[in-house]
């Protein structure tokens, strides 16, 4: 008799290898998110330490972490942006809880920061090739991370803060051009705006929707030019983070009096 289709045996089922080991790598991958564990806590520590400290202002440098200062009880007059308080004297809290959600917001959702963090806090992965530890993974397709979106809008505030940033800088060189200080704000608002404009969101609103290229040159050249320093967003990121807390606790430091050369 003759075998049909039918009648022939259903072939195995292969299983998949039945691996115990959270991961087959032999690199020490878990540098990564342990450095980056101790760099983040670093910084979040110390802008804590920040948005609380009164030394924030020396004329003519003023910490980044405070700028712009726009309360008039807790600004002194030479720290106001272009001489405006709009608050006026009812504001007595500290100057960077007005203004540091805005770069903080910026960071947060920043897509370099995000792989970042996602791994040296939430392990979600620690690594690649690295089981993580959570049993179910939805992404950011909800709440809270589904928030992570509203980074295109950061991207506006910060390009308004980096050029405030800026303002501090030539305020400074103009007031104070052989000052340490003064290239010490310069620096860190150079690096301020090559992260912020290396973002990419800001690739994308530059001519990322466009078909023809062709068409308009000149958003093309600028395109070309943010997707240069788009590919270097990760170095950009980790160096401008150190440059704005470095310039800030150098000016404070300066406010209290522990460094004294800056006015040579």
């Amino acid at each position: 008799m003759t075998q049909t289709a039918a009648d022939s045996p259903a072939p195995a089922r292969r299983q998949r290898a039945q691996i115990r080991e959270r991961t087959l790598r032999t690199d020490q991958w878990w540098r990564y998110p342990l450095v980056t564990f101790i760099i983040f806590t670093a910084f979040l520590v110390y802008a804590t330490w920040a948005i609380f400290d009164t030394d924030f202002f020396v004329a003519p440098y003023h910490a980044p972490f405070a700028s712009p200062c726009l309360a008039e009880a807790v600004c002194p007059e030479d720290a106001r942006l272009f001489g405006w308080a709009p608050l006026g004297d009812w504001y007595t809290w500290p100057p960077g809880l007005l203004i540091l959600g805005l770069p903080a917001g910026f960071r947060f959702t920043c897509y370099y920061y995000r792989k970042a963090y996602y791994r040296g806090f939430w392990l979600s992965p620690p690594a690649c090739a690295v089981n993580e530890p959570h049993t179910k993974y939805t992404g950011e397709s909800r709440f809270p991370l589904i928030l992570q979106n509203v980074h295109r809008y950061f991207f506006y505030a910060a390009i308004v803060v980096g050029l405030i940033l800026a303002y501090d800088a030539v305020k400074a060189l103009i007031e104070k051009p052989g000052g340490v200080g003064t290239w010490v704000l310069i620096g860190n608002a150079i690096l301020i705006n090559l992260y912020t404009l290396s973002c990419h969101s800001c690739r994308h609103i530059t001519a990322g929707r466009l078909n023809h290229f062709s068409k308009h040159p000149v958003r093309y050249r600028a395109w070309g030019f943010v997707s240069k320093l788009n590919a270097k967003h990760q170095e950009l990121a980790l160096v401008s983070m150190f440059s704005v807390m470095g310039a800030d606790l150098y000016v404070r430091l300066v406010a209290k009096g522990v460094l004294t050369f800056a006015f040579a």
